[in-house]
């Protein structure tokens, strides 16, 4: 059962994954380009599973135990999963409040400095080697407009 299950999962992601693909090939570039980008690729795994159960029936298939860490206690794995968390919702937070633009070399910088504990020069330079291809890639190539963080909005510059 778990098998037909797999291969049922494998077809439904194949179908949705290729009806986005298709659909969205008449829409303006910068509208089709997330689909396509996501779509082919995900077509393409879901593929190889459907492929791979039907070659390997014997495959086990169910599910494995998940685990945090398996040379660590406890309390340490479990700490460093909810500092994890917490540093992505910060950069949640830093996108809702300055926008995206702001928040992700905001983000890298806080991050290599805080909790990588890198030295002032490099986190610097790893928040601007962000910020510059994060600004060249998506306002200058693909002009997309990000709306501005809450902050930008309250003070008026948004």
């Amino acid at each position: 059962m778990e098998r037909l299950a797999s291969r049922i999962l494998g077809i439904a992601v194949m179908l949705a994954a290729g009806a986005a693909v298709v659909i969205a090939m008449d829409w303006p570039f910068k509208a089709k380009l997330f689909p396509i980008a996501i779509g082919v690729p995900v077509f393409c795994m879901a593929a190889a599973e459907v492929v791979w159960g039907l070659l390997r029936p014997d495959a086990r298939v169910g599910a494995m135990d998940f685990r945090l860490s398996e040379h660590l206690p406890g309390k340490v794995a479990a700490r460093r999963a909810w500092i994890a968390i917490g540093w992505m919702l910060g950069f949640l937070a830093g996108i809702v409040l300055v926008g995206f633009p702001i928040a992700v070399p905001l983000v890298v910088f806080l991050y290599a400095k805080l909790q990588g504990r890198e030295p002032w020069g490099l986190s610097l330079g790893l928040a601007f080697g962000v910020w510059g291809v994060f600004y060249g890639v998506f306002d200058r190539l693909l002009h997309l407009p990000f709306p501005a963080g809450w902050i930008q909005s309250w003070i008026g510059l948004a």
